[in-house]
């Protein structure tokens, strides 16, 4: 709009405005009082107007829509007064500063006009007017500090500076801004009317001085409204969410939901009618207080179980009203009676709070065919003061046990004997004894080999008598640690007959059976060596002492080896053997005679090799050839084929 002069009704501007719901009760207010909307939706002058801001602002507002729209006006004529008045957004504003100076010239310097931002205010060089070229954002910078002064058309200083204050005026631009678009907030049921819920903040940049910033809070919409719409109230100042709510009514369990949503509106002008708003939601949630016991579905569970086995038998089920989220919820279960041998066990089934009733020791038909056991439940969280445990918190499970087949039980088991080896095959080694524990029930019993490694056992499949049917012998790979094992079946004839198993271990006694042996079997000695001695050897026995050392080792009895041969004890395990003279370079077989000190003691007829070899630079060169006897006949044999060589 380009006027220097509104006539009434020279400018009708049209205002275009739709709230969506046929704009019923549809208020405007216009920022120039000069000015109105009519019922045709269109700005007009109330009267002659010969002088307007540059900026008009229309608010509009309905109950279902609140905007403003910015008319801009061009062409106005300028203001005569001596102030300089900046208003928010104003453009083409021409102030007066001082009248004219002659053949001096105005000059504007400082943030705004010079400097960053540069062309924001500009002066009249000849009339000092300062004007605003561009639109003013007071949330930006609210004020400027400018210097005017006088120069001569050359430059020279005439008079100045002076200071220049331009302070923006704050117009209600800025919407209330909550800090979060949804807020999140607890309560517990049964809380006291006015227990504070949460705390909504919103901000508006607009000048804090005014009431532009000032905020009200209001709740606009309650979702669900059940049972009352106004369960909660906001304190229009501090944004304080309060309950309004009796605590007998805050009942978690009884409310129609558990979460309320609450639309929050924050508007400036201290809440005036043509304040902006702002939204947000709030979301309170009424939180759990453990206010009910939990109590069995039914007083009397039944479980059937059979006798023998372990497991899960029967699943406890609990009704519980609170938040099952929560420890007021969670189910613990203790046995309080009927099980003093602790055979039964439970545990709380974490998916669906139900009590998993277990066998851990197996159960006895024989001893005990029911078993009446009394269960109480509780939850993790203690009740609250006024709320206690009930008669419907404890219940009774009667378990039945059922009976089944079972197999004989051998006793002892192991059973466990000595003998000494290599007695007569035949022998009676043990009498295995098994009973039934079906007590009730008459039935016979019949044994049987399972495991017998080295075949030796047998066993009568009445009486259980084991026999052997051949030789036990200690030194058997079968043997260890001096101990035979095997696993004998008994089986009853029941229907279906049942199988029990037991084990036999036979500690084996040693018999001196074993002769002794020399070790090493070969040794070594130089041709030139100034040592007589050959080697030391020693003794071996697979029997135990005292069936086995000390052993005796000595020539063997062929005549003559004494006279090249000599044996000499060390120890009792262990003698050496030398050389009387040297021997050329061949190899011997030189007898020994060892035995041990079993009773009768046991002899070996044995020979070791002695290797005479030329021993050159720490090399033993010692002879391929087979071996001579060291009798003295051997000894000629070995000379003479020497020197013929």
């Amino acid at each position: 709009v380009c006027n220097s002069f509104f006539k009434e009704p020279a400018l009708s501007l049209p205002v275009e405005f739709d709230d969506c719901a046929g704009n019923e009760d549809v208020a405007f207010d216009v920022s120039d009082p000069s000015f109105l909307v009519d019922g045709d939706l269109n700005l007009v002058p109330r009267q002659d107007v010969r002088y307007s801001a540059p900026v008009l602002f229309v608010h509009g507002v309905s109950a279902h829509a609140d905007d403003i729209a910015q008319v801009d006006v061009t062409g106005l004529p300028l203001p005569s007064a001596h102030a300089l008045r900046v208003s928010w957004k104003m453009c083409c504003m021409d102030v007066f500063f001082s009248k004219k100076l002659g053949n001096h010239i105005f000059r504007l310097t400082g943030p705004g006009a010079d400097q960053d931002p540069k062309g924001l205010f500009t002066i009249d060089i000849d009339t000092g007017d300062v004007s605003v070229s561009r639109s003013l954002d007071r949330e930006a910078i609210d004020s400027y500090q400018l210097e005017v002064s006088t120069t001569d058309f050359s430059g020279n200083l005439i008079e100045g500076p002076a200071i220049l204050m331009i302070t923006v005026m704050d117009q209600n631009d800025n919407r209330p801004i909550f800090k979060e678009t949804r807020y999140t907030g607890e309560v517990l049921e049964g809380s006291p009317t006015g227990t504070t819920v949460m705390t909504m903040t919103a901000f508006d940049a607009d000048d804090p001085g005014t009431d532009n910033a000032v905020l009200r809070y209001n709740i606009v919409r309650q979702s669900p409204d059940k049972p009352s719409p106004n369960m909660f109230y906001i304190d229009a100042e501090r944004g304080d969410i309060v309950t309004v709510i009796s605590p007998t009514l805050l009942d978690r369990e009884t409310l129609p939901t558990t979460r309320y949503e609450l639309e929050i509106v924050a508007k400036d002008m201290a809440g005036s009618e043509v304040g902006l708003t702002g939204t947000a939601t709030a979301t309170i949630t009424i939180t759990d207080k453990n206010d009910h016991a939990p109590e069995f579905t039914h007083p009397l569970f039944e479980a059937h179980v059979s006798e023998g086995s372990t497991g899960v038998v029967v699943n406890l089920t609990v009704d519980d009203r609170d938040d099952p989220a929560t420890g007021a919820w969670r189910a613990m279960y203790s046995i309080i009676s009927g099980d003093p041998a602790q055979r039964f066990e439970i545990q709380t089934n974490p998916d669906n709070n139900e009590g998993m009733l277990s066998v851990v020791k197996p159960l006895d038909y024989e001893s005990t065919m029911f078993h009446t056991l009394y269960i109480r439940v509780e939850n993790e969280d203690p009740l609250v003061p006024d709320v206690g445990y009930g008669p419907s918190s404890t219940a009774t499970v009667r378990v039945t046990v059922e009976d089944i087949n079972e197999g004989p039980v051998f006793f002892p088991d192991p059973l466990v004997v000595t003998r000494v080896e290599n007695i007569p095959v035949g022998s009676v080694v043990a009498s295995l004894s098994a009973t039934d524990p079906d007590t009730l029930e008459i039935q016979s019993i019949r044994y049987a080999v399972l495991h017998d490694p080295a075949g030796w056992l047998s066993v009568s499949p009445v009486k259980g008598t084991v026999n052997t049917s051949a030789s036990l012998d200690r030194e058997s790979p079968y043997v260890h640690d001096n101990r035979y094992t095997a696993v004998f079946t008994a089986t009853d004839n029941g229907i279906p007959p049942a199988t029990g198993t037991g084990t036999l271990i036979i500690h084996l006694e040693d018999y001196n059976d074993n002769a002794p042996y020399v070790v090493p079997s070969v040794a070594r000695v130089c041709e030139d060596a100034h040592d007589m001695n050959v080697a030391i050897v020693g003794g071996w026995d697979k029997d135990l002492p005292p069936n086995a050392a000390p052993f005796k080792i000595e020539l063997g009895k062929q005549p003559g080896l004494d006279k090249t041969w000599k044996v000499t004890r060390v120890n009792s395990t262990h003698s050496q053997i030398m050389l009387l003279h040297s021997l050329k370079k061949a190899n011997y077989q030189l007898p020994l005679l060892i035995t041990d000190s079993g009773v009768p003691p046991l002899s070996n007829n044995t020979e070791v090799k002695v290797q005479v070899c030329i021993c050159k630079k720490n090399k033993m060169h010692c002879s391929s050839a087979h071996s001579h006897s060291a009798s003295p006949l051997g000894l000629l044999a070995t000379l003479l084929h020497a020197t013929v060589t």
